[in-house]
């Protein structure tokens, strides 16, 4: 097994909280965008979670910056049908350094907390 800390692996952390009435139409969404994220070949993982509160969590990681720059490309225009039934409320960003600096303009909009990996494996 390679040592965490070798990687150049990125993980985002977003959390949405659901609009009131909106959950089936985040249900749609899902079938949608899964698909479409599975076609990327940076992906390491992808995932959504929902709380008892209507807050929705999508755990998701890639291989270094560059993977999140694709995903970005590729599903952009699909994160903006899901901020019609869900809100932005909070923004994670987790790797290795290099790879978070060439993340942070892009970024930049929106207002990402960066955690720098420090260790791990």
């Amino acid at each position: 097994m390679a040592c965490y800390g070798d990687t150049k692996c990125v993980s985002l952390h977003p959390y949405f909280q659901i609009k009131p009435g909106k959950m089936d139409a985040v249900k749609a969404f899902f079938e949608m965008f899964v698909p479409l994220c599975e076609k990327e070949t940076d992906c390491l993982y992808l995932g959504f979670t929902v709380s008892e509160d209507g807050v929705l969590f999508c755990r998701e990681a890639y291989n270094g910056a560059a993977g999140v720059f694709a995903h970005l490309e590729n599903a952009g225009e699909a994160i903006g049908q899901l901020l019609e039934s869900a809100d932005l409320i909070k923004l994670e960003v987790h790797g290795p350094a290099d790879e978070l600096d060439k993340l942070k303009e892009a970024l930049a909009g929106m207002n990402p907390t960066y955690f720098t990996l420090e260790a791990g494996c």
